[in-house]
């Protein structure tokens, strides 16, 4: 449990860094089995997008977290990061509008900046 929070704040703490924009941070582990937190968050353009993206990565592997997987292409505006116990999706601001991916988890626990250590 501590080794996902770590990984949560290393990867707010990335997203933070290049401007992201409304990240949010849910436990899910209480109502699904894929994943233990679901970070969301946007860019403002597709160059922003992509630093948040490479930013995450870099930060998590640098602190011995490598991604299960990467999914979705870079320019399409959703970018899907598996660690596991760990879910970060960032989204350019029309796809996350249109995706509304917090609607799906809202029975999990909202997860506070201060929560983290942040």
């Amino acid at each position: 449990m501590q080794q996902s929070l770590e990984k949560v704040r290393l990867a707010y703490e990335a997203l933070e860094e290049k401007k992201g924009e409304d990240i949010q941070v849910i436990d899910i582990k209480d109502i699904t089995v894929i994943s233990d937190y679901f970070i969301s968050a946007n860019g403002s353009n597709s160059l922003q997008v992509e630093a948040l993206v490479d930013s995450v990565k870099d930060k998590l592997s640098m602190n011995g977290y490598d991604p299960d997987r990467i999914e979705g292409v870079r320019s399409a505006g959703w970018i899907l990061m598996d660690y596991g116990d760990m879910i970060v999706h960032v989204f350019s601001k029309e796809d996350r509008l249109f995706y509304n991916l917090e609607r799906m988890w809202r029975d999990g626990k909202i997860v506070s900046k201060e929560a983290l250590g942040i």
